[in-house]
């Protein structure tokens, strides 16, 4: 595999990572070292990648960072009760340009996806997403991106790509891969009624934090739908974070962007996962270890996944059709685990980005509206962004 643009995890790290007890995270991963080179990936299921690219942050000056501080608080950690086999890849570096970052990022993440491995990325700005989203250009014909930020960051595509506008650049660059966009825990005040009503008018979804620290829930449906997922730390609120990563008095706090990196895991589709905007100070303990526990998450979840999406066996589910202003909505429930879906019916006369009857997924709550004569807002979306 070409990864030579990865440099191994410091010395500084693994030094640390000697002290741990045999049974820490630590000392159950496969590790990228100086002295023994990339590791073996036969079997890895998870692989972690840090980049320490930071050149297309809004407010760079020229400071470099680095990853030992949530490496050294993440092999802290202890496993669950895991069966899967985790890498750690170590870094890439800042290229010579950024856009050598992003190919060195895109070129690591789809050899990984080739091979069945979810990669996991600490970054720097959260621009790298779209590196990340281009790494899917030859792999699958459209990508769902959830993107858990206080921002939409969609930004003007007409400017140089920066990291509070990454998302413009996903929509209009060719290839068009982007089916779906998804923001959890946007906050009002931090985006402009232009990008709000633009949202809007794509059919992208955007949850408030209000609603989803209200019902955490809600983010499972979307995350169970996603191909990429994309956490940038602004979206915790200050109180949970270091100095030098304050950014908001509110926001999500620790438990609810933890239980939101295990639906990422739980969900059957999500084949990358990053976390981004992470400044470490020389208070950074906190922020490290909520790092740590994000990914700590994450690997739980992929650890419980469950096939309950195979629709093809009349016992693996129960039906449920239920009639809105006479349009006919049908569900379905798998008997495996709950989780609920709903059928998107394909156009015969549009051109769509569908071919077949998808099925999206929702929640139990959609159908008992539906049943009270109300359009669930995801499938109303998915279908109108079908007819497009």
């Amino acid at each position: 595999m070409n990864f030579t643009f990865l440099t191994p995890v410091s010395d500084v790290v693994l030094a640390h990572n000697e002290l741990l007890s045999t049974q820490a995270l630590g000392k159950k991963l496969r590790i990228h070292s100086s002295q023994h080179g990339i590791p073996d990936l036969d079997n890895v299921k998870i692989a972690i990648i840090g980049v320490l690219e930071n050149r297309n942050d809004v407010n760079y000056i020229g400071e470099e960072f680095q990853l030992n501080e949530i490496r050294k608080a993440f092999y802290e950690l202890f496993p669950g009760s895991w069966t899967t086999s985790i890498a750690d890849l170590g870094d890439i570096h800042k290229g010579e340009s950024v856009e050598d970052t992003y190919f060195a990022l895109k070129t690591a993440i789809s050899e990984l996806i080739r091979k069945d491995i979810i990669p996991v990325i600490i970054g720097g700005t959260q621009d790298l997403t779209y590196a990340n989203y281009r790494a899917y250009d030859d792999i699958i014909p459209m990508v769902n991106i959830v993107n858990v930020d206080s921002k939409f960051d969609l930004g003007d595509s007409s400017k140089p790509i920066k990291n509070t506008s990454f998302v413009g650049k996903i929509i209009l660059d060719q290839p068009y891969n982007l089916f779906n966009y998804a923001t959890i825990g946007y906050q009002t005040y931090f985006n402009s009624q232009e990008e709000i009503d633009l949202m809007d008018r794509l059919y992208f979804e955007a949850y408030r934090l209000g609603q989803v620290s209200n019902d955490i829930t809600l983010a499972e449906p979307v995350l169970r739908d996603a191909n990429l997922v994309s956490i940038d730390l602004g979206s915790v609120k200050s109180s949970e974070l270091s100095l030098n990563q304050k950014h908001s008095p509110n926001g999500l706090d620790g438990k609810e962007i933890c239980a939101i990196s295990r639906y990422a895991g739980i969900s059957n589709k999500v084949s990358s996962f990053g976390v981004y905007e992470y400044k470490p100070s020389k208070d950074d303990e906190i922020t490290s270890m909520l790092v740590a526990q994000i990914l700590w998450y994450f690997i739980e979840g992929v650890n419980f996944r469950v096939k309950d999406d195979d629709f093809s066996n009349e016992n693996n589910f129960q039906k449920f059709i239920t009639l809105v202003d006479s349009q006919e909505l049908i569900f379905y429930k798998s008997n495996k685990t709950g989780r609920w879906w709903i059928e998107i019916p394909f156009l015969n006369d549009v051109n769509n980005k569908l071919k077949r009857h998808t099925l999206l997924p929702c929640m139990h709550q959609d159908y008992v509206e539906a049943c009270n004569n109300v359009v669930p807002d995801r499938w109303f979306k998915a279908f109108q962004k079908n007819c497009v």
